[in-house]
């Protein structure tokens, strides 16, 4: 099952009529930032194969990628580094680049879909559907633009830092990732107050990859 634009109609219903779907990608990982994406897509829009981003291959999220980009409204993009995720903690990075991304915008909506979280910061009408990206259109286009974006950052990475593979992992946790972590120590690229990094700086004397 797809998602559809029942969330989208209802907020028309109540009288919105800009109405944007935002999801991030990269809360979980040890290494890079969070991303944010925002979509407004326009009415009755339909994606064949559109879905939450996990759901959908590599290949095919860069193919729905740019048939986003070319359809939708407005798109943007927001991140928080590394050392913010570190001073302010994951949820808190994950709402500041949810902020970044709506103020790249160049279309103000007027109500907001997100995929289980809110942005208090925000003074615009929300809605935190849990799931959402698999059941609303324009969240599910926002984790698509939001992950193959923080894709491409990890393979920027990669070619600063090769030795940790970070264009086939992308800094998740995967055995090859704990592997070379373990092998090589933390680099600049790695979240020095996730508790596996934390633990490979205890493990061993290391001198951060800059």
């Amino acid at each position: 099952m797809e998602p559809t634009d029942f969330f989208e109609a209802e907020a028309r219903r109540c009288g919105y009529e800009s109405i944007a779907g935002m999801d991030e990608a990269g809360r979980g990982p040890l290494a890079g930032p969070v991303v944010a994406g925002v979509v407004i897509l326009p009415r009755r829009f339909t994606l064949p194969g559109l879905n939450d981003s996990k759901q959908v291959t590599e290949a095919d999220r860069d193919r729905l990628y740019r048939q986003i980009v070319r359809q939708a409204v407005a798109v943007g993009v927001g991140l928080a580094t590394e050392r913010e995720i570190e001073r302010i903690n994951i949820l808190e990075a994950t709402r500041l680049a949810m902020r970044r991304a709506l103020d790249a915008l160049d279309v103000r909506p007027d109500f907001l879909l997100l995929d289980a979280v809110s942005i208090p910061a925000v003074r615009m009408p929300q809605r935190p559907i849990i799931k959402g990206d698999g059941f609303s259109v324009s969240i599910a286009a926002a984790s698509i633009v939001a992950k193959v974006s923080r894709d491409r950052l990890m393979r920027d990475y990669h070619r600063r830092f090769p030795q940790y593979n970070f264009r086939a992992h992308k800094g998740y946790a995967t055995p090859e990732h704990l592997r070379l972590l373990d092998a090589y120590g933390p680099c600049a690229a790695h979240r020095q107050t996730f508790r596996p990094v934390v633990q490979a700086w205890e493990d061993d004397q290391w001198e951060m990859f800059e």
